[in-house]
């Protein structure tokens, strides 16, 4: 018996110590150095560095409701009345947005770019994938309902963990005219069952409950609380969803899925040949063409 009970001891603390490794993991995960992505960017062709070096920008850092700073750029287009944000995905920084800018810039947007807690150059204790991440959001639309009006047209545009941020945003500010959520997860839990199995041949249970644990003691926040599409449930602001038809990291089926629940005005675009966050560069014509239709659907070009 007492074999037993030292087996049963054993299990329970392996199951807690892998737990608690894979809950850190996802509270910090390995985030780019925020040097190395702009570099990246450059020498992938997706910033041309002259472009940076000439156009308007204001670089900014602006209180988070949770007591730190956050890093954002602003570009401003002239004297316009409209403004798209920029959220960007998990491990990078707001370089990887500027690819989509010039689609916006062109159409008369100031553009809004910006790290999210615990990226780039922005501060905070850990990344929350959306839970704390979209009252950030919120905070960086504050600002510039501040500086050009509460008359304004401010849409948000975000790739992965920035496209999940800006639909959890979508429950809590009405006052934002268009969401484009580019392959966002629509749910933060089935999304770690996918990862859990693909990335470390473990099963979901009971890692991912254990995991659940550590982290809402770390965080004051569950893991079912990051969901997108029981935040869009009730929300009628015009959403268009795109998603790569080759996506394996977030299947597409997960926008497929927020699409058919979404109320009020919707549009989905499934991008061939592309992969998780490639849309824009395997088809960048009919990318810019979707967005741009879009637009003109709901009236704000």
């Amino acid at each position: 018996m007492s074999y037993l009970i030292i087996l049963l001891f054993i299990i329970i603390l392996s199951l807690l110590i892998a737990s608690y490794k894979f809950a850190k993991i996802v509270m910090y995960p390995k985030v780019w150095k925020y040097e190395e992505t702009l570099k990246n960017e450059i020498q992938s062709k997706r910033i041309k560095e002259d472009y940076l070096d000439n156009i308007p920008k204001e670089e900014l850092l602006i209180d988070s409701p949770y007591d730190y700073k956050l890093h954002a750029f602003f570009f401003p287009n002239k004297d316009s009345k409209k403004t798209i944000i920029f959220a960007h995905g998990v491990t990078y920084s707001l370089w990887g947005s500027i690819k989509y800018m010039d689609i916006f810039y062109k159409q008369g947007f100031n553009v809004f770019v910006y790290d999210h807690r615990f990226h780039g150059k922005s501060e905070g204790p850990c990344c929350t994938y959306g839970y704390y991440e979209k009252y950030d959001l919120k905070t960086c639309a504050d600002w510039i309902f501040n500086r050009i009006g509460t008359d304004s047209i401010v849409g948000i545009h975000g790739e992965s963990m920035g496209a999940a941020t800006a639909l959890q945003n979508s429950e809590i500010d009405n006052r934002i005219s268009f969401y484009i959520a580019d392959c966002p997860y629509s749910d933060f839990i089935e999304e770690l069952k996918i990862r859990i199995k693909e990335d470390y041949h473990l099963p979901p249970f009971p890692f991912i409950q254990l995991a659940g644990l550590f982290y809402r003691i770390k965080t004051g926040a569950t893991l079912k609380s990051a969901s997108p599409i029981n935040a869009i449930k009730n929300v009628e602001t015009p959403i268009l969803f795109i998603h790569g038809a080759n996506d394996n990291y977030i299947p597409n089926s997960m926008s497929r899925d927020m699409y058919n629940i979404k109320k009020g005005y919707k549009k989905l675009y499934i991008s061939s040949d592309a992969d998780h966050a490639q849309s824009v560069w395997k088809n960048p014509a009919e990318y810019e063409k979707v967005v741009v239709e879009f637009l003109k659907e709901i009236m704000v070009i």
